[in-house]
């Protein structure tokens, strides 16, 4: 065991509980959507640095980088070459939704931010879903239909008393 394996431990299967609800397709979903929009940034990135203007290589450099953490996060078996691939991996998914989803929108919006063009908004646009959709899981699970008209019924009731006590006061 090298020492960098004993500094980030192995991360041991969480239940499936602790994901905030997230569902097993859901999850996956998140998981696809940041490896196709880890591809997308790193083609678009590159077409991007095919310039002389320098903002545009600039983006281009940040859009393969997003591509890098993207594929590290979300897909650490196509990072088999770097050794603290599974422990930055670990790390991410320890990292609540609103969190993934707040870092991955921050990165797909920084290259749009220095150079505003069509192959920076098309690459990063599913870098940024992915982050919309971690940010839709962090909202959680809708309720049903029944628990629904209770509580609806249980203001109703509230309201009528209030109205009641109110005229029985004017009274």
């Amino acid at each position: 065991m090298s020492s960098q394996d004993e500094q980030f431990p192995a991360a041991a299967p969480e239940p499936a509980g602790s994901d905030e609800g997230m569902t097993w397709w859901y999850r996956w979903l998140c998981r696809i959507a940041g490896v196709i929009g880890g591809m997308s940034c790193a083609f678009a990135g590159l077409w991007n640095c095919v310039t002389i203007n320098p903002l545009n290589i600039a983006a281009g450099v940040w859009m393969m980088l997003n591509a890098f953490i993207l594929f590290l996060c979300e897909a650490p078996f196509c990072c088999q070459f770097i050794e603290f691939a599974n422990a930055v991996s670990a790390r991410a998914d320890r990292l609540r939704a609103w969190q993934k989803a707040a870092f991955y929108c921050g990165m797909a919006v920084f290259p749009v931010l220095l150079s505003l063009t069509l192959t920076t908004l098309f690459g990063n646009a599913i870098a940024f879903a992915t982050g919309v959709l971690y940010g839709l899981s962090a909202l959680g699970k809708k309720g049903d239909a029944i628990s629904y008209a209770r509580i609806h019924q249980q203001q109703k009731q509230m309201d009528e008393e209030k109205l009641t006590g109110t005229l029985e006061g004017q009274a």
